[in-house]
């Protein structure tokens, strides 16, 4: 990029491979490449890392081993749950509860058995802060409900939502819970048996491992069926060779997250409020979307009026700085966030959205560099903008 320094500040997308996670796969790509499914000694050697990682992805959400089940990432992951839960529970009862502003993986899969299998849907309302009350997915729960998909933090906006307090509810109600902790899971404590939740998604990809590889918790009891046929793997519930490094990398990551958390998470949070105040600060008529303390500490996300989240975005970027205007699933999409419509931000503001996502690469000085460029940025785009005052729409993204 023009030998520009880039400044990342899009982790919420995805994030670069923790150095030690790479060096940890690098023997099960070439020297350890056996088939953890073979009997012979070579093979049991890629089990043993298996089972390893399996122990270390447990231990950060502290579940047992056996709960855990490797996929190729969320989306399977959630995929699997939905799925398979309505196959199970087909006898019961045909209704599904989760939000307007949940990741497409489950908004689009749930709506999938609503077209195509005649189930009910039901999305909870969330406030202008983006949460749910938990009291109004319990009164949404019929003898007809099979099935409760609840994030546990926003992939846009990133609030943390009740998810402790609808796992009594729903566990109360028999039914059941799962939640989509991908943004989560590295950044803020998670307890599976605290949190009450029956099945949870993550992602490597999320937390410094490498892509294509996640996993599904499933509380021991809870009946799943299998969701990919065909070979005894993952306990006979998910068929088809073990991506051993892939594998491997997520278990490392998750050893470091859970060690490193305490501390990146407060130093992340104190980077993410000088963003946040600084932004809104230097820059007149600017929403910040989500709640301002239940939400996770790497995430800003912020409307401007006035003018396109893409233009901003195009900007930043000839200044060397990733952002994005929201989920990377959507990012090639021109229609606003459905996360923003659904927590009551006007239309127009919400085509002005900017997700600003820190890491643990990031300094003060990447800070000070946003704070620095975008404020610039807004005014010169104002200054073009019918929407917000006099001037030419036609943009000129030549550097000054």
């Amino acid at each position: 990029m023009n030998d520009k320094k880039i400044t990342y500040l899009d982790h919420a997308a995805t994030t670069p491979v923790h150095p030690d996670v790479l060096s940890e796969m690098m023997p099960y790509f070439i020297k350890q490449f056996a088939n953890p499914s073979t009997l012979y000694g070579f093979g049991r050697e890629a089990r043993v890392a298996v089972d390893k990682a399996r122990e270390q992805v447990a231990a950060l959400i502290n579940a047992d081993p056996r709960e855990i089940y490797f996929t190729s990432g969320a989306t399977e992951s959630d995929n699997w749950a939905i799925m398979s839960t309505a196959e199970a529970t087909a006898a019961k009862g045909k209704h599904l509860i989760t939000l307007p502003i949940e990741h497409h993986a489950v908004l689009g899969t749930m709506e999938h058995l609503k077209r195509t299998s005649g189930y009910d849907l039901t999305l909870a309302p969330v406030d202008d802060e983006g949460l749910v009350d938990p009291a109004a997915v319990g009164a949404a729960i019929t003898d007809q409900t099979v099935f409760i998909s609840i994030m546990h933090s926003n992939n846009e906006i990133g609030v943390i939502e009740p998810i402790a307090e609808i796992g009594a509810i729903a566990r109360e109600k028999g039914v059941v819970f799962h939640t989509d902790a991908t943004q989560s899971v590295g950044k803020v404590p998670i307890d599976v048996h605290a949190l009450k939740v029956d099945m949870l998604s993550l992602s490597g990809h999320k937390l410094y491992g490498p892509k294509g590889i996640g996993a599904l918790y499933v509380r021991k009891g809870v009946k799943i069926p299998p969701y990919l046929h065909g070979g005894a793997q993952e306990s006979s519930r998910r068929a088809g060779t073990h991506n051993v490094p892939g594998i491997v990398g997520l278990g490392k990551a998750c050893e470091i997250a859970g060690a490193t958390m305490s501390v990146e998470s407060a130093r992340l949070q104190g980077m993410r409020d000088r963003l946040i105040d600084g932004i809104m600060e230097a820059i007149p008529d600017v929403r910040l979307n989500g709640s301002r303390d239940k939400r996770l500490p790497n995430n800003v996300n912020v409307s401007i009026a006035g003018i396109e989240g893409e233009s901003m975005i195009l900007m930043l970027d000839f200044s060397g700085i990733c952002v994005s205007s929201g989920s990377a699933c959507t990012s090639g999409s021109l229609a606003a966030s459905h996360v923003l419509l659904g927590i009551n931000v006007p239309h127009d503001l919400a085509h002005g959205s900017l997700r600003l996502t820190l890491g643990r690469d990031n300094t003060d000085a990447d800070v000070n560099k946003v704070l620095e460029v975008l404020p610039p940025i807004v005014s010169r785009l104002r200054e073009m903008s019918p929407m917000y005052g006099p001037g030419s729409c036609k943009l000129d993204f030549e550097t000054e």
